[in-house]
C-alpha cells in the first residue's frame, strides 16, 4: 500500500492558490481513476482505491500547510506503513512552472508543509516537487504562492496534473522513470509538432509558364530565276 498526500491549504478561499497544486494533483487522480468517495479521516480528507496493482490511500490534510505533518503521521502510523510508502505532492518555487520532478528524502527547503512532515514521520519520504516558478525576489514569495494561477497559467497546469494521473499507477508501483515519462509526454512539446515558418507554410505559386517561342518569320517562296541560279551553281 502507498499513502500519496497532496499539499495544500483547506477552503475555498485557497482551492485555486499556487500553494494548492498538491490538492489539485491528488483530486485529478481521484477523478480520473475512481478513487473515492472522499471521507473525513486522519485530520483530512482520504479517498482509497487501487492505481494499476497497488492499492493507495489519497489523503488531503485539513488543517493548514504548517501542520500537514500531523495529518500524515496518524495514516501513515494507522495504515501501518514506513516512511518510504509515503509519496508527497506539493508545490515547488525551484522549478519553472510546468515542471516535474522526483525526489527521495533530502531537506525540506524551507516549505512549511515538508517542514511539517519531517517533524512527525522524518524525512525519508518521496516528494513529487510540481513547479510554480519563483517570483524572483524571497519578498514576493508569499504573495506568489498564495496567489491563484492566471489564466495564462491553465494550459500548462492542466497538462501537468493530466501527465502526473496518467503516471499515477507507475508511481504507487515504484517506477518513478515510467512516472516522469508519462509526464513528459503531456507537458514536453513533442517533435515535428513546430508549426512551419511562414514562407513554407505558404503556398506555393506555380511557376510561370516559358514565353511563347516567336514564329520564324515565314520565307517568301524561291522565284523561278532564283531556283535556276541555284541549277546552274550546283552543276558547275
Amino acid at each position: 500500500m502507498k499513502l500519496i498526500v497532496g499539499l495544500g491549504n483547506p477552503g475555498a478561499k485557497y482551492a485555486g492558490n499556487r500553494h494548492n497544486i498538491g490538492f489539485m494533483a491528488v483530486d485529478r487522480i481521484a477523478s480520473d481513476h475512481g478513487l473515492g468517495p472522499w471521507k473525513a479521516r486522519f485530520q483530512g480528507l482520504a479517498a482509497e482505491g487501487r492505481l494499476g496493482e497497488t492499492r493507495v490511500v489519497l489523503l488531503k490534510p485539513q488543517g493548514f500547510m504548517n501542520l500537514s505533518g500531523q495529518s500524515v503521521g496518524e495514516a501513515m502510523r494507522y495504515l501501518r506503513l514506513t516512511p518510504a510508502d509515503v509519496i508527497v505532492m506539493h508545490d515547488e518555487l525551484d522549478l519553472a512552472p510546468g515542471k516535474c520532478r522526483v525526489k527521495q528524502g533530502g531537506g525540506h527547503a524551507g516549505h512549511n508543509g515538508l517542514r511539517s512532515i519531517h517533524q512527525h514521520i522524518g524525512p525519508d519520504y518521496a516528494r513529487i516537487r510540481l513547479g510554480i516558478g519563483h517570483p524572483g525576489h524571497k519578498d514576493r514569495v508569499t504573495g506568489h504562492v498564495l496567489s491563484d494561477f492566471a489564466k495564462a497559467d491553465q494550459d500548462w497546469l492542466d497538462d501537468l496534473l493530466r501527465g502526473v494521473s496518467d503516471g499515477a499507477a507507475a508511481l504507487a508501483a515504484g517506477d518513478a522513470g515510467r512516472f516522469q515519462n508519462a509526464v513528459a509526454q503531456r507537458t514536453v512539446p513533442q517533435r515535428g509538432n513546430a508549426p512551419r515558418p511562414a514562407d513554407q507554410g505558404a503556398a506555393r505559386k506555380p511557376a510561370a509558364d516559358p514565353p511563347a517561342e516567336k514564329d520564324e518569320p515565314a520565307q517568301k517562296p524561291a522565284s523561278f530565276s532564283d531556283r535556276l541560279r541555284a541549277l546552274t551553281e550546283r552543276f558547275k
